[in-house]
């Protein structure tokens, strides 16, 4: 990593802080009482903006880029916009330290000396909030969600959008260590949000939102005055009172310096998604650097090393793609590699690794020897035995244990050096300098060898796979190839940057530049094709070419042609054979008049039929029965495989299907039965019969659909459990269906998969078996305490008696059990609640509704309460959140029920003290509580002898299945002559209804002035023909329904009405919504009724309707 000075200007004031318009186009700077706005591309100053009184301490920009923030010495906080005009101010009681700009939401923190305030352009205020220390530096995270502020003190505070402190952190130096700079890690990809932490206790930490430290504190030996991350995370950037920028991992390792200054560093960052650096200091100066990352990185044969993140090394094997990163957590600064040695360059020591095995694809590396040495040195290559260090013209060879054995020195600088190989210790060098001169270097000899001397500067060397060539790249962009020995110059070929010998291929080497790759092969032209990058090795068929930082493989097709022959048929022949072409290649071997060769390979391949033709033999008849006879021959010598062919060629498929079979040939049988006409019924027979001894039912299954054997499939599927296919068929052909449900019902039970199973006789009609399995599953529910599951099956029972109930027989008995089983469902589903609240040591259920579950329960149970379902408990329950709720006489009235009950002895405590302490409460209970009906408008008692309806109209109450509060809904009937069609059609209508003009109404009187909405209810009613059928006769002890005739539901709105369509025999359920505004959703499967807002919580929480398990992506029925 090095830094180029793109710009630098200076300004009469220290730069306390700078930030950049988001888009990367300009720069703000803190200067003096002044904003500086600059143009990044060249540094022009494009603006100075007045507005402070003070000096500027602090500056930011929102992410969308529209304004900015400057806070200031004079206390003030100034927003400007993008086209940089100031449009608020607003001030605290103290300086103001620093400010930010919420990623998400634009919210602004400013933060003084005491306190810190947030304001947002929606509100007109700034809330403030105080603080204990002088706040130095503050920081959003990516969501927008908290905000991080460093204290003077030395403490971190994590804050909510409201200020509220949720996460304190304490640094162990305290107010000895004040923070001075933070920021969150801006990494998309990061799991958790990480807190960078600088402090001038000379210390750079990191913390997760929890305020867990990760790792330990890194020692920075000065003290910090500014951090910040670049864009993607992946870099930070500190400053402070070492006059210089440093550049840091996102772990805190550090890499290097960024710029030298004269005086302290206040302020650093990076322009957006780029690699450009500024940095403001104390006496003025503004620098603005490109950080240029260099590819360091090592390449041999297919093994490619290269350096990823600055302090990893990733090894990718070039053929297999596969990949390994090594983490040496420092500062990488060369790689190389060779063999299975690969060595790692690091800023204190170097690292040899090896492999682990000698495997060709093995990729895991150990640590073979550490040499804890600084070295200093332009190129790095390693050997099996030692590592070659180059420093300008200095060649040195160490050993792994760092002792220094050789060294050469150069007549000039040394521009290229590659290992080409040798034994173990006495490895060849090939060494390129600027001088044009070439040398070859053994590892374990004092004296180089000059091979050539060129008159340009060399480039890039390579040496081909006999060591007779040498390709030479020079700093013309020319490729020049010479002979080694007479030193003679071979060819040359313009427009190169790099050079490769193929390592297999003698005479090919391809060379890359000006954007193309070219392939030469001996003394023919140049083969080119587009390519990026450069060439770094040929092997094989493949070039390996880097492109920036990436390295790819180009397969190229290779040619070859077996030396001193000119036969060309003979050597195409030999090509298409290898190819699988065999009849032009027994073609062109007749052509040559190698007759011998074509009968030699169809002999090789075992192909008798074809060698016959080649033959041209005579009669069709003789030549099958001498293939026949071959094939016997050759089951005799247990050389079944041959015999299988011959004997299809042959048309005996009886026997080649039983050979296949008995050696579990599954392809042979597969291509035999594909073969064969769906008339030859007992091969394929045979085929599918094999197909499933050997465990491959799919082709079983094929072979029976090309004969039309259906019974034989749905067996094969039932038997095979392969279900999703025996469905698909039974749908298609529901004579199977019988064959197919009740073995797989069966196969259900069998896996205690019972819900499952009971579905399944279901489908197939076996009703008995259904119901007998679902009322053995709710008694196992109800026995094991799990209620809801007990609720569920219930309500699965009725739905069942009531599909039974659609046969006449069976009518009036099914729907009595329908009734009772609906009404157990509503019970367990309630109690299921009750019995999580006095059972576990949490309950999820406010008390509001275990409050209305017990009152529900105690009004539905009848002298014998329904198995498991406990009388004490909802008392219990009742007592204790009657007496939460303020409703004393109802608990009161709950405890000395319980009183004549059998009270199990771990509640018998507990009740003894609520009887007592209820005794103080007063005898009523809150008038909040007492339920309303919405037919009649009379308020009911909280314990109710009637039971579940009004005690005045004796109209039911309709609960929401979720809380069991009384929704707000009368049930309605139809006249007599009014079908269910014509009742939604004229819902459907919506008739319109005169609207209001004025919401709301003034009235005044003697006494008093009112303010009245239009829209209540009984404005409502005055308008509303509905209403009107609400009367009754009062006190009558008879329950007298509300029926509609056309003209009412004409006149009624489609959403103010739920109708739960129950099948037949059953008669559909209308309910009006007497207030519309408060939305009720009543789930299409089992038309139970929740508030809007609970049901989408709880369909949100178990993607399935609470009751009746429907799944949400499910159609209703």
């Amino acid at each position: 990593m090095r830094a180029v000075l793109t710009w630098r200007d200076k300004a009469e004031h220290c730069i306390y802080d700078l930030a950049f318009k988001p888009d990367g186009t300009q720069l703000i700077l803190a200067a003096g009482n002044r904003l500086l706005v600059y143009d990044t591309s060249d540094g022009t100053l494009l603006q100075p903006l007045k507005g402070h009184k003070d000096t500027v301490y602090c500056v930011a920009y929102a992410k969308d880029g529209k304004r900015f923030a400057s806070g200031s010495a004079d206390k003030s906080v100034i927003i400007w916009t993008s086209k940089l005009e100031g449009i608020l101010k607003y001030t605290h009681n103290d300086s103001i330290q620093c400010v930010s700009y919420n990623p998400v939401t634009h919210q602004l923190a400013s933060c003084s000396s005491s306190d810190f305030g947030l304001w947002s352009p929606e509100q007109k205020s700034v809330s403030k909030h105080k603080s204990s220390s002088k706040i130095t530096c503050c920081s959003w995270t990516n969501d927008g969600q908290y905000l991080a502020l460093g204290m003077f003190n030395g403490i971190i505070s994590i804050r909510n959008k409201n200020g509220e402190e949720k996460v304190k952190i304490e640094r162990p130096g305290g107010s000895l260590s004040p923070i001075w700079s933070i920021c969150w890690n801006p990494s998309r990809e990061e799991h958790n949000d990480i807190l960078a932490v600088a402090d001038w206790g000379q210390k750079l930490s990191f913390y997760q939102l929890s305020g867990k430290q990760i790792g330990k504190d890194r020692s920075l030996n000065f003290d910090p005055c500014c951090l910040s991350y670049f864009t993607k995370g992946e870099y930070i950037l500190l400053g402070g009172s070492d006059k210089q920028v440093s550049l840091f991992t996102k772990d805190g390792v550090r890499l290097g310096t960024v710029g030298e200054q004269n005086s302290w560093v206040w302020t650093c960052k990076v322009k957006p998604d780029s690699n450009y650096v500024v940095v403001g200091c104390q006496d003025g100066t503004i620098s603005f650097y490109q950080l240029i990352f260099s590819t360091v990185h090592g390449l041999y044969k297919d093994r490619y090393a290269y350096r990823d993140s600055m302090t990893d090394v990733i090894v990718q094997h070039l053929i297999t793609e596969q990949k390994v990163r090594i983490k040496c957590k420092e500062l990488v600064k060369k790689i190389a590699i060779y063999k299975n040695r690969l060595a790692i360059q690091l800023p204190e020591k170097i690292l040899i690794y090896e492999l682990y095995s000698d495997d060709s694809s093995d990729m895991h590396y150990r640590v073979k020897e550490r040499i804890v040495k600084k070295f200093e040195c332009n190129l790095l290559v390693v050997c099996a035995d030692h590592i070659i260090l180059c420093q300008e013209k200095r060649l040195q060879c160490l050993s792994f244990s760092g002792v220094k054995e050789r060294e050469w020195q150069m007549e000039s600088l040394i521009r290229y050096i590659k290992v080409i190989g040798g034994p173990p210790g006495r490895e060849g060098l090939l060494v390129g300098l600027k001088n044009g001169q070439i040398l070859k270097i053994f590892v374990d000899n004092l004296f180089a060898i000059v091979l050539l001397k060129q008159a340009t500067a060399v480039r890039c060397l390579d040496m081909s796979a006999s060591r007779k060539k040498l390709a030479v790249v020079d700093e013309n962009d020319m490729c020049l190839v010479y002979d080694i020995h007479t030193k003679e110059l071979l060819f040359q070929e313009p427009n190169a940057n790099s050079v490769a010998w193929n390592t297999q291929c003698e005479d090919m080497l391809c060379f890359s530049g000006g954007g193309y790759l070219n392939i030469k092969a001996s003394t023919f032209p140049v083969h080119q094709q587009k390519l990026q990058g450069f060439v770094v090795g040929y092997h094989g068929s493949k070039i390996f070419c880097l492109h920036v930082f990436s390295m790819s493989a180009v397969e190229v097709p290779q040619e070859r042609k077996k030396r001193g022959e000119t036969n060309n048929d003979l050597f195409l022949a030999d090509v298409f054979s290898y190819q699988g072409k065999f009849h032009e290649a027994a073609k062109l071997y007749k052509r040559s008049g190698r007759e011998n060769l074509a009968l030699e390979m169809y002999t090789d391949l075992r192909m008798f039929e074809y060698a016959k033709d080649f033959l041209e033999s005579g009669d069709p008849k003789e030549t099958k029965m001498l293939i026949t006879k071959q094939a016997d021959w050759a089951r005799n010598i247990n050389e079944p495989k041959a015999a299988v062919e011959m004997y299809i060629s042959a048309g005996e498929h009886v026997k080649a299907i039983e050979i296949s079979g008995d050696h579990g040939w599954v392809d042979t049988l597969i291509d035999i039965a594909r073969k064969l006409d769906k008339a030859e019924r007992e091969p394929l027979l045979m085929c599918a019969h094999y197909f499933k001894k050997l465990d491959n039912p799919g082709y079983a299954a094929e072979t029976y659909l090309k004969i039309g054997d259906l019974k034989s499939l749905v067996q094969l599927h039932v038997e095979t459990q392969r279900w999703d296919e025996a469905f698909a068929l039974g749908e298609k052909h529901p004579e199977f269906k019988d064959d197919i449900y009740v073995p797989y019902a069966q196969w259900l039970a069998e896996n205690d998969r019972f819900e499952e199973s009971q579905k399944a006789f279901h489908k197939a009609g076996r009703q008995q078996e259904a119901v007998k399995v679902l009322e053995q599953l709710t008694h196992n529910a109800v026995v094991e305490n799990r209620f809801n599951d007990a609720a569920y099956y219930y309500w699965m029972l009725s739905m069942q008696c009531l599909d039974i109930a659609q046969d006449p027989a069976q009518k009036d008995v099914m729907l009595d059990k329908f009734h009772h089983f609906q009404h157990l469902a509503e019970l367990y589903h309630g109690y299921h609640a009750i019995h999580q609240y006095t059972e576990e040591p949490f309950s999820s259920h406010l008390p509001e509704t275990l409050f209305n579950i017990s009152r529900f329960l105690l009004h539905s149970l009848t002298k014998d309460p329904p198995l498991g379902i406990s009388k004490v408990k909802t008392l219990f329950t009742l007592a204790k959140q009657s007496k939460a709720l303020g409703a004393y006489k109802l608990a009161r009235h709950a405890y000395d029920k319980l009183q004549g009950l059998h009270i199990p002895a771990r509640f018998q405590k507990s009740i003894e003290l609520g009887s007592l302490t209820i005794r103080s409460k007063p005898f009523h209970d809150s008038e909040e509580l007492v339920p309303l009906c919405y037919r009649c408008s009379t308020n009911n008692p909280l314990l109710n002898n009637l039971g579940n309806v009004c005690i005045n109209c004796r109209q039911p109450f309709v609960f929401s299945a979720s809380s069991y509060e009384v929704l707000h809904l009368v049930e309605f009937y139809l006249e007599e002559g009014i079908t269910d069609e014509e009742a939604v059609s004229l819902i459907d209508l919506e008739a319109p209804r005169h609207k209001h003009e004025n919401k709301w109404q003034e009235i005044t009187s003697s006494n008093s002035q009112t303010l009245r909405l239009e829209e209540t209810t009984d404005s409502m009613r005055d308008d509303d023909p509905f209403t009107a059928k609400l009367s009754f006769e009062q006190g009558g002890s008879e329950f007298v329904p509300v029926v509609v005739s056309r003209s009412v539901l004409r006149s009624m709105s489609r959403r103010d009405v739920l109708i739960k369509r129950w099948p037949p025999p059953l008669q559909w359920q209308y309910f009006r919504s007497l207030l519309p505004d408060a939305s009720i959703t009543m789930c299409p499967s089992c038309f139970q009724m929740f508030h809007s807002e609970d049901y989408e919580l709880l369909v949100l929480q178990h993607t399935c309707c609470p009751y009746c398990r429907r799944r949400i992506d499910d159609p209703g029925p």
